[in-house]
């Protein structure tokens, strides 16, 4: 599947440490930095679906360090030669990277696994709900069964 436009997804390094390992997830020297706003935690459980969503201004730098996610990220960018594009992947520690998602790319995700997983988001602007669209799962036409 193409990726979308201005999308970047970085593989991260996992240090093994005795006792517990060290995770990487952004640096102010990455290409796909742009700024720090906040950082928080989100949760998502089996079976369940989080979609659709875009941010106006924001920039996405998400990493999955527990479980295993299932991004979905679909282009309507007037301008954008991916225009009309659906990406995915599925990040969890065995496939360790960060996602990078640029402002106006619709994206939705779900749990791949039996068990609560937990996404990072540094994100590139502190959240103002006013920046955001929302669209119902249906609205966006994806058969959400897996095809990667």
């Amino acid at each position: 599947m193409p990726i979308i436009n201005d999308v970047i997804i970085s593989p991260l390094n996992i240090i093994d440490v005795p006792g517990g390992d060290v995770m990487h997830a952004l640096k102010n020297c990455d290409d796909s930095y742009v700024g720090f706003g906040e950082a928080y935690f989100s949760t998502i459980d089996p079976g369940q679906r989080k979609a659709w969503k875009r941010h106006r201004e924001m920039t996405l730098n998400i990493v999955v360090p527990v479980g295993e996610i299932r991004f979905v990220m679909y282009d309507d960018r007037n301008n954008s030669a991916s225009r009309g594009q659906f990406h995915e992947v599925i990040l969890s520690l065995n496939n360790y990277s960060r996602l990078t998602v640029p402002p106006m790319v619709w994206m939705g995700f779900q749990c791949m696994t039996d068990v609560t997983s937990m996404l990072l988001n540094i994100a590139s602007i502190p959240h103002d709900p006013g920046e955001t669209d929302k669209k119902e799962l249906k609205e966006i036409k994806f058969d959400w069964s897996l095809h990667i």
